[in-house]
């Protein structure tokens, strides 16, 4: 089931058709210990295709968080980027504790085509294109979503410190186009695309699979969940296997789009 926040409301597309859903919440979701189930039982006819355009994020009061260096790739770009601190990198990659951050509250995330931004005092910022999980009060892996973790990474480069300042802004989290509920998990040959366009040229693009990550999904969130509570579950992103080269730069007006099936794509301009 795919669930579509709209300006109007929840629309669901399941079986090959489109719902509405009568009491629907996503905290109320989120609280659920069998959410397919309690879904099922509320949808109903008359449910419509959102029209094209921006969509609200699929969440209401959850947070999101995000882990890093999940992916060779991302752990090869932090230590590029902190040449001074960059042994620092490399211990997170190979040890038992994963990096984990906070990095949303709903007020800050932008849904599909949305406008995300880059900051005004940094030089150097680049899109992070991620698998988001859906994780309910329980700790359960419910769903999935998709995640831009916009990054500044010459100031996280300055020092591993800063590293809130790089990640935690207005505008710096998109989440969408929906929220995928999965009765299986998704298989590790899943693809994430992420394509980045200026005017009418593509001027990065990049792929990476989940099998390629480090840890697992749920070894993420077991950790994320050891001391933190989660009344109304949560969103984690889980890392970028793609990251563009060290020359590339983000610049108002580029359109990022990421991909991940059967999920969708997540279109967003930079502001």
């Amino acid at each position: 089931m795919k669930i579509y926040r709209t300006p109007t409301g929840v629309n669901v597309h399941s079986d090959r058709r489109w719902h509405s859903v009568r009491d629907f919440s996503f905290d109320r979701l989120f609280r659920e210990r069998e959410p397919l189930r309690w879904l099922r039982e509320r949808l109903t006819d008359g449910g419509r295709e959102p029209r094209p355009g921006e969509l609200p994020p699929p969440l209401e009061s959850q947070e999101v968080w995000a882990a890093g260096v999940t992916y060779l790739r991302s752990r090869e770009a932090r230590m590029e980027e902190s040449e001074r601190e960059a042994d620092v990198y490399d211990r997170v990659y190979d040890a038992d504790r994963p990096e984990l951050f906070f990095k949303a509250t709903a007020p800050r995330v932008v849904g599909q085509g949305g406008e995300v931004r880059i900051r005004a005092d940094s030089s150097w910022n680049v899109p992070e294109a991620e698998l988001a999980v859906a994780v309910n009060s329980y700790g359960d892996i419910i769903g999935y979503s998709i995640g831009n973790d916009m990054s500044s990474r010459s100031i996280e480069g300055e020092n591993p410190l800063y590293l809130p300042q790089a990640k935690i802004y207005d505008g710096s989290c998109a989440l969408g186009p929906c929220l995928f509920l999965a009765e299986k998990p998704l298989p590790p040959s899943t693809k994430v695309y992420l394509q980045i366009t200026r005017g009418e040229s593509e001027v990065f693009s990049g792929c990476a699979r989940l099998a390629q990550m480090k840890r697992t999904l749920q070894e993420l969130v077991e950790h994320l969940y050891r001391e933190c509570s989660f009344p109304n579950g949560c969103y984690l992103l889980t890392g970028t296997g793609i990251v563009p080269e060290r020359g590339f730069t983000l610049a108002s007006g580029d359109v990022i789009e990421i991909n991940i099936e059967p999920i969708g794509t997540l279109s967003n301009r930079v502001a």
